[in-house]
């Protein structure tokens, strides 16, 4: 199993296997078409489903051989690391509840670990995977995926460079409406889980939307979250879990912000942005437009940064496909995170160096557990009406 390179040279594809993400399921298949993009991993096992004819039928569609497709994923783990071809590394797309006991399965049995967000449903969980992560010495790896935008790599690379001066306010918002009427109740089968106690964890919406706006804010801006003030509500009567939240946040240096999310504002398909504003410029950044970068210096006109055009900085090169003006997008962007995971889950496995800068654009165990962390805290203060909770993790 190996490909050729643009030098020439080949390399091993890394093995893994998925936990989740069967026929039906709404992210698994987004997951294995970013992964394919540049033919680096491969799809060799899955345990795609709880159910073992599901299980079955999901392998053979997407090409899982037989005696490698698992109803149960405490059995995948254990096969597949006594086998001379296992699986390298896991991919986890499952409800959030299922998170930590398949990372853990996974990591006892030696395999490195590519999991959905949130890495857990509580804080508890997060630690001890954090804590199992080291002790087994394997990676651990988030998909907290738009961090794989070119121009968000850019802007990170900006603020890093100190081209905004002193960090004043970092805002991060996602926004959208598809929970505006209440289809949990209705049955509709998303819905129906991410605004489960049971499965979703304390919040729904910062699970599964806070927790992108949150990553992505901290980020870009290099800051982490002190402490935060929570207001968390319901809009649709009778929802088990919050729909909407408003959360303002002390970043570590002095700055100060927000991180908006909802579910319920009509009009807002999918709405993500990340805004930083230091004492001498300010960077926008907005999935709806994610080619682009709204850079202001104070007292100068906007300029509007494009992928690929002039100005266009190293790591915005390496990780762009195309020319500029030949768009590129979510998928582009999650295929940067697989490449890059990959990369880094490959060296280590065979004792290669791993460059740190190019690790650390990967979010890994510890920005999950900061997450994890962000949604609790968050939790806690609204609990409190709002009173300033603590927030930074470890």
């Amino acid at each position: 199993m190996v490909y050729a390179t643009s030098d020439g040279s080949t390399r091993q594809r890394l093995r893994v296997g998925m936990v989740g993400g069967g026929r039906n399921a709404f992210i698994g298949a987004v997951h294995r078409l970013a992964m394919r993009l540049d033919d680096q991993i491969v799809l060799v096992a899955g345990a795609l489903s709880s159910d073992p004819e599901n299980a079955a039928a999901s392998a053979a569609e997407i090409g899982i051989a037989p005696e490698r497709s698992y109803a149960d994923y405490r059995v995948m783990a254990q096969v597949e690391a006594a086998r001379p071809d296992g699986i390298e590394a896991v991919v986890i797309v499952t409800p959030n509840h299922l998170h930590a006991p398949i990372a853990t399965a996974f990591l006892e049995a030696g395999i490195d670990v590519i999991c959905d967000k949130p890495l857990s449903t509580t804080l508890a969980d997060a630690e001890a995977l954090v804590a199992l992560a080291r002790a087994k010495k394997r990676r651990f790896v988030v998909t907290l995926n738009n961090t794989g935008y070119a121009m968000v790599r850019q802007a990170r690379e900006m603020v890093a460079a100190g081209e905004l001066g002193r960090i004043v306010s970092v805002h991060g918002a996602y926004i959208q409406d598809w929970l505006t009427r209440p289809i949990d109740a209705e049955g509709q089968k998303q819905a129906e889980w991410r605004t489960d106690p049971a499965r979703a964890g304390q919040s729904a919406v910062l699970a599964d939307i806070g927790v992108h706006a949150f990553n992505l804010a901290s980020y870009i801006s290099g800051c982490e979250a002190e402490a935060v003030s929570a207001d968390l509500f319901t809009a649709v009567p009778g929802r088990r879990l919050d729909d909407n939240a408003h959360v303002l946040v002390r970043w570590t240096g002095g700055a100060r912000g927000t991180i908006l999310a909802s579910q319920t504002s009509p009009g807002h398909y999918n709405d993500l942005s990340v805004r930083v504003y230091g004492d001498r410029a300010g960077l926008e950044w907005s999935g709806a437009r994610p080619e682009e970068l709204r850079f202001s210096i104070y007292g100068e006109e906007t300029r509007t940064l494009v992928r690929g055009g002039h100005g266009s900085t190293e790591e915005s090169r390496r990780v762009s496909r195309m020319p500029a003006a030949h768009p590129e997008g979510y998928i582009e962007a999650f295929a940067n995170f697989y490449r890059d995971a990959a990369d880094i889950i490959r060296a280590h496995r065979s004792g290669a160096a791993i460059d740190p800068a190019r690790a650390a654009q990967v979010p890994d165990v510890v920005d999950g557990a900061r997450g994890v962390k962000f949604v609790a805290s968050a939790v806690e203060s609204n609990a409190a009406d709002g009173v300033w909770t603590p927030a930074r993790f470890g």
